[in-house]
């Protein structure tokens, strides 16, 4: 019998376990097919221009206008209507970083917008119409996410699948755009900066993808050229955002939620001024490290060989603090007996795999210049400080990943019941019952004052009051033993609060100091400073081609662990 009524209901998931299950599927084929066809216009295959790639992603970008539109139609028509909200998906914090971001990217397409009109001549046609829908696109999708990144999808279901995760692989297509056109602006200066390295037997044949054509205003063309370049960082961080916002949103699809109160967790910047300033002073120093270091490489072989040794020195130092600070934090949670919360989080479950799996990208270049520099057969002098910079950064990311993700998953410190406001019921004189005024007042020895009444039970112990000589001297010394028992219990319990403020201090310092930092990490390849191109050093032992393919395919993680690091950091520090 119990088996016959849970029939219907395991039967009743099967569709919706398909459509996700079809869903997904065709999320991943829209991929691959965009995938191959950006691969196959960056090796210039023959009949494959950037037109045909440009003309694809406007399609898609249509495509998830269409069902944004539709969405938030039927919500505005449903708005009266009582929807689950999963209450750990799309923080305020990561609107307004998402925000920040498309504001950049906005800015990003009236470049290019620019560039066409400039080059108009002889420009296709779907290069001007790619950045006008993609300003579209990225208006609308923002103001999606900023009123829909919570919810928890009970209705058309099937529907609603195929249309968040045509937007989640869409919004990877064109951060994969993004990372290719950035990366071959990257590899065209890298080749040039090799010559002065004495790297003079590698072939230099430049990607050149500028247009046939001259340009109408020439002070223009080179404002935008060089300006579309140094705001894809921001482009590429705004999809891959946008990506893991919406694939949470699909993953909450016909999801039960859990009803039950999130305490709300607001940045504050009292307690964490050791932690900011120490942070802040990394910040200021890594972004003058790399304004020295892209002025001096390539300049000649004795600039770049001092643009290098400074970088991996002043690297060296910050991953050396990094590590030993998030050190201390794990000591920390050693130390304190607190339970994990293990109650299903997609979001949660999202940034844990996404540190790992973007950690890997680091993992891989780092292992690769160990490998070369144990392999090679001479290294020039700036080449083995390589070796310490690769060896900190498999080692802190490995500490960094972990303090986070314990992080995320610690239970936030409840309130101790004897701290809170109590009121204790009492046998007034007459023998009715009463509630005595607060704990505070009773420490405080008013409440015995109040009306002639004794509190009679407090913390176990049960009093009286007597009508001769000796029962009031033994209530009052009764009265008297009880403040002294609960004068100890307070110095004790202040004494545990103070001890655990102090470790609260600590680590909301220490994950304010690693926020700065991995955004500090986060500028140097983000805006052409990436020694793993400069180094020379692997491409001789591997090979120039297979060493860039290892690089332009990591890098991109390697970049979105810093940003995505720095934004789960945040909300430790919020947390703690």
């Amino acid at each position: 019998m119990e088996q016959g009524a849970g029939c219907p209901a395991v039967g009743g998931s099967y569709p919706q376990k398909n459509a996700e299950i079809l869903s997904s599927q065709y999320g991943i084929n829209l991929f691959l097919a965009g995938l191959l066809l950006t691969f196959a216009w960056a090796v210039h295959a023959v009949g494959i221009s950037k037109s045909h790639l440009l003309s694809y992603l406007i399609t898609l970008m249509l495509i998830q206008l269409l069902w944004m539109l539709w969405y938030l139609c039927r919500s505005c028509t449903q708005r009266r209507l009582i929807r689950d909200k999963d209450t750990h998906a799309g923080a305020r914090w990561l609107k307004c970083g998402i925000t920040l971001f498309a504001v950049i990217t906005l800015i990003l397409d009236s470049f290019k917008i620019g560039y066409y009109i400039d080059f108009s001549n002889c420009l296709s046609p779907t290069e001007g119409i790619f950045p006008v829908t993609h300003a579209v696109h990225t208006i609308l999708q923002v103001y999606f996410l900023w009123c829909h990144a919570k919810d928890v999808i009970q209705s058309f279901k099937t529907l609603e699948r195929f249309g968040v995760i045509h937007s989640v692989f869409t919004n990877l297509l064109l951060w994969t755009n993004g990372v290719l056109t950035e990366s071959k602006h990257q590899l065209n200066e890298h080749k040039e900066r090799l010559i002065t390295l004495g790297f003079g037997n590698i072939t230099i044949v430049l990607d050149d993808h500028a247009p046939q054509c001259n340009c109408t205003t020439t002070t223009l063309c080179s404002i935008f050229s060089q300006g579309i370049y140094y705001l894809y960082p921001f482009n590429i961080e705004y999809h891959i955002l946008a990506s893991t916002m919406l694939y949470v949103l699909w993953k909450n699809i016909g999801r039960k939620v859990e009803h039950h109160q999130q305490n709300k967790t607001p940045f504050k910047f009292h307690g964490i001024t050791v932690g900011m300033i120490f942070g802040l002073i990394v910040l200021t120093s890594t972004i003058a490290i790399v304004v020295v270091y892209l002025i001096q490489i390539g300049g000649s072989k004795i600039k770049s060989e001092l643009a290098l040794t400074m970088f991996y020195l002043h690297a060296i130092f910050v991953l050396a603090l990094m590590c030993t600070a998030g050190i201390v934090a794990l000591l920390i949670y050693r130390l304190e007996d607190r339970s994990l919360d293990n109650s299903k989080n997609p979001a949660r479950k999202l940034d844990a795999e996404l540190l790992v799996g973007t950690a890997a990208g680091s993992w891989l270049l780092s292992w690769g210049s160990i490998l070369a520099i144990i392999c090679a057969q001479g290294h020039p002098k700036y080449t083995w400080y390589n070796l310490p910079y690769s060896v900190l950064v498999i080692i802190e990311k490995y500490i960094q990943n972990l303090f986070i993700i314990e992080s995320i998953h610690r239970e936030q410190e409840k309130v101790n019941d004897d701290i809170k406001t109590l009121r204790i019921v009492t046998i007034s004189r007459g023998s009715t019952l009463s509630l005595t005024p607060l704990y505070k007042e009773i420490y405080n020895g008013r409440a015995a004052r109040d009306n002639g009444d004794i509190p009679c039970l407090f913390k176990g112990s049960i009093c009286g009051r007597e009508d001769d000589g000796g029962g009031v001297a033994r209530e009052e010394t009764s009265q008297d033993n009880s403040l002294v028992m609960h004068s100890a219990s307070d110095f004790s319990l202040y004494s545990r609060n103070s001890v655990t403020n102090n470790k609260r201090r600590i680590l909301k310092n220490i994950a304010a100091f690693l926020f700065l930092c991995n955004l500090s990490l986060w500028i140097p390849p983000a805006f052409g400073c990436r020694p793993e191109y400069d180094n020379g050093l692997e491409e001789i032992v591997f090979g120039f081609e297979p060493w860039i393919i290892v690089v332009n395919l990591a890098m991109p993680f390697s970049i979105f662990y810093r940003m995505h690091s720095a934004a789960s950091l945040f909300e430790v520090n919020c947390k703690t």
